[in-house]
């Protein structure tokens, strides 16, 4: 028996939406960077590109638990002698809710060329309209 490996032709590539509305970030992004791995297929490969589209939902309404809102830092430097920006989680989600996702998503997804090509595929929206009703998205239930 020869061992399969998928090729880039054999990929069938879904459309998935998901309402982050009330659901906690840490859980959310799993979910979603599973599906955006491919792991969710019978033919996944770590070393193939074989992952769907995510569409997110509702950004700004997520939800996380703890004292993380006040105690979770996100770090940017802008590469000047004393750039070091500091951000806490809280201030994020009001401002940038878009990014909090989307960093999670990233930290949870391979580091190199295929973790940047995957993340492409992720579309993060903080209202309930999106342009990709063509696509037919299909509703993704993540598991609270």
């Amino acid at each position: 028996m020869k061992t399969y490996h998928v090729r880039k032709e054999d990929v069938a590539r879904d459309w998935w939406i998901v309402d982050a509305e009330g659901k906690v970030l840490g859980r959310l992004a799993s979910q979603i960077a599973r599906v955006l791995m491919g792991k969710h297929k019978p033919y996944y490969q770590p070393d193939a590109d074989c992952g769907d589209f995510v569409i997110v939902l509702n950004a700004g309404k997520l939800v996380a638990t703890g004292k993380k809102p006040e105690s979770k830092k996100y770090y940017l430097h802008t590469n000047y002698p004393g750039g070091l920006k500091e951000r806490n989680l809280a201030w994020l989600v009001q401002n940038k809710p878009e990014e909090v996702i989307r960093l999670a998503v990233k930290r949870m997804l391979p580091k190199n060329r295929l973790g940047h090509r995957m993340l492409k595929r992720l579309k993060i929206y903080s209202g309930l309209e999106h342009p990709h009703v063509a696509q037919q998205p299909k509703v993704l239930e993540v598991k609270a």
